[in-house]
């Protein structure tokens, strides 16, 4: 039986949670803005990257619009609900000449689920110099989309990946949705890009750019020890996010992601990133450590 995409159009549905209301002017001590809910969502969890990028919009609403992130770091702290509403207070820290900084809290039932600190700065120049982008890595358009990897498997999670994610996601080497084929090697490569336009407004390719960056950021650590996402039992979160933007980005052009584990121990992973546009520019890097919860006699060392 083949997996037949939904009426769900992920696209509109990443537009539609990006743009955040500010409660009606509602504030405290801090700013108040809300993200709705998406009761078509797929899962019923809330991914991870849609909490960074709405909190990422909700901090740049408070800094001028000169100002571009440059920089956060956030902790989850506790997993969320896709259909429900969530509440963003913005801390406005510091407001200098060249940078701003915020610190952002997402709530879901009035309890803390992503504390976030970000650093917005005015366009600056300076010294350059740049990580190279790897070498013989083939275009985006001779990969498979996920819909052609996993568009005949008839399962949810099979079709929440193939039809139902705003980015169009390609694997550079084998993917690892249900096993892990070739090398085990502590490294993964794909290209993404937003399956629509974006606006022009770069600080919101900038959050896209943090959605995205939470997909696939874990495999490496997965694939080391020859763990699918499919695995019976496995269970893996992410614990914290860091991320820098070095320069002007298009999320709706193609983007490498190039990621590595340099560290696996005590139930966590932890894995860097890389965005590369396909000029070779360096325009992004990524931290996140993981919990990574496996069934004993599952990873293949």
């Amino acid at each position: 039986m083949n997996v037949t995409p939904t009426d769900f159009d992920p696209m509109e549905s990443l537009l539609r949670i990006l743009e955040l209301s500010d409660a009606g002017g509602a504030q405290t001590d801090e700013d108040i803005f809300i993200g709705l809910g998406d009761a078509k969502a797929p899962r019923a969890r809330l991914f991870g990257g849609q909490v960074l990028a709405q909190s990422l919009v909700a901090a740049a609403r408070t800094v001028g619009g000169d100002h571009l992130v440059h920089s956060m770091h956030g902790y989850f702290l506790r997993p969320g609900e896709a259909a429900s509403s969530l509440t963003f207070g913005v801390q406005r820290l510091r407001d200098g000449r060249s940078f701003s900084a915020r610190r952002t809290h997402a709530y879901q039932g009035g309890v803390p689920i992503l504390s976030m600190i970000s650093s917005f700065q005015k366009p600056d120049s300076g010294i350059e110099h740049q990580e190279p982008m790897p070498q013989g890595i083939p275009a985006p358009e001779t990969l498979p989309t996920s819909a052609q990897l996993l568009g005949g498997i008839d399962h949810p999670v099979a079709r929440a990946w193939a039809y139902e994610r705003p980015f169009d996601i390609r694997h550079v080497e084998n993917d690892i949705y249900f096993d892990v084929k070739g090398e085990h090697v502590a490294h993964t490569a794909v290209w993404l890009k937003t399956l629509g336009p974006m606006p022009e407004d770069q600080n919101l390719h900038r959050a896209a750019l943090a959605y995205a960056s939470d997909y696939t950021l874990l495999e490496p650590s997965l694939r080391r020890h020859g763990i699918s996402w499919a695995t019976p039992g496995i269970s893996v979160a992410s614990l914290d996010h860091a991320m820098w933007w070095h320069r002007p980005l298009a999320v709706d052009d193609w983007l490498l992601y190039v990621a590595e584990s340099p560290s696996a121990s005590e139930a966590r992973g932890l894995n860097l990133g890389r965005f590369y546009n396909r000029d070779g520019v360096l325009v992004a890097s990524v931290a996140q450590e993981g919990m990574m919860r496996i069934p004993d006699g599952t990873a293949a060392d």
